[in-house]
Parts: C-alpha cells; structure tokens; sequence
C-alpha cells in the first residue's frame, strides 16, 4: 500500500505520523516523497507503519513495491486481513482501495479474482449487496482450476485424481465461478 495514500485516508499530517509512530520525520517524508522505499527500511519502520495504519506488514510492503508474491501466500494474506478486520470493515477497505481493479490492471487474475470472489462471498453471508463496479468482471473466469496446494499434494499421495474433482464440488460458488477451488475461508491460525 502507498503510504500516502494511508496518510491521506487516516487524514493525518506526516509530522503527526512521526510523532504518533517513534518514526523521525525525515524518513517519514523521504518515504512519502519516493526518495526511499519501504524495502530500503528497517523492518520496525515498516513495523510501526504497519501497527500504526492497522495493515499487516506483506501488506504495507506488497503495494508498495508491486512485488508479486505466491499465489497461496496471497489468499493466506487475505484471510487473515478478513480475520483482523472483520466482515464489514474489510468489504470497506476492499472497495475503497480498489484492490480488484488494481490487480486486474497488472493482469494478476488470480489476486484479482480471488479478491473478488471474497468480498462477493462475505457480502452474500452477511446479507449485503454486491459491488456493481465490478460486474463486468463477474463474466470472466481463470482458464485453468486453481486448487489449494493442500489439495493437490493429497490427490498426489493418494493418487487419487478424484480429491480434486471432489473439491470443486465442495468449493464456494462465488470462488469456483472464477475456477479458483476455495473451501474454507476463516480456518485461519
């Protein structure tokens, strides 16, 4: 995530952010001012920034460096964000970071999907209306099945290619509609 972008949301000035985080004032302008990046920080600068802003540190790092990052390390990521924010609040974020647009814009159609397919998924289990702004998205899908890496290495050792059909069958509608295999979204340790 872009730390201005957080600054501006939060509605807070970099002087206060650097008095409310331990963070000195120089370094929180030469973050927001691109003459450093979060990569080039220690990890208790991202570590405030991140405690401070209420994102997880992969967060605050992944969006700002447009690192791409394994595809069950991203859903992982997300649960946990749903966990820590809760239905309503994450739906929130969702929407006002337009995360789906974002990752549909790098052509990261996994992220993409799999967000989507979340906060389609929460919306309906709380009884909220879906997002239109994203319809035009909701006719695509994956071109190949995308399984839980769990999946995949059981029907491996139990050579049993049946595991996975079994587990598009149980999959989520809103995730399987993407040809993303989901079955469990808040088992998160």
């Amino acid at each position: 995530m872009k730390v201005n972008y957080l600054v501006a949301e939060k509605q807070i000035s970099k002087y206060n952010l650097s008095k409310s985080t331990g963070i000195p004032y120089s370094t929180i302008s030469d973050i927001c001012n691109g003459k450093t990046t979060l990569e080039n920080c220690n990890a208790k600068t991202v570590y405030e920034l991140s405690k401070f802003f209420d994102v997880s540190m992969e967060d605050l790092l992944y969006k700002d460096n447009d690192v791409r990052y394994d595809f069950e390390a991203f859903k992982s990521n997300i649960r946990h964000q749903l966990k820590e924010l809760g239905f309503k609040k994450f739906i929130v974020s969702v929407l006002k970071t337009d995360e789906v647009t974002d990752y549909m814009n790098k052509k990261w159609y996994p992220e993409a999907f799999y967000l989507l397919a979340m906060l389609d998924y929460v919306s309906r289990i709380n009884n909220i209306p879906i997002c239109k702004k994203y319809n035009s998205y909701r006719s695509a899908k994956l071109s190949e099945v995308i399984y839980p890496a769990s999946v995949v290495a059981e029907a491996k050792v139990m050579n049993d290619e049946s595991i996975l059909k079994d587990s598009i069958t149980n999959s989520i509608p809103e995730f399987i509609r993407f040809n993303i295999v989901e079955s469990e979204v808040f088992d998160v340790a």
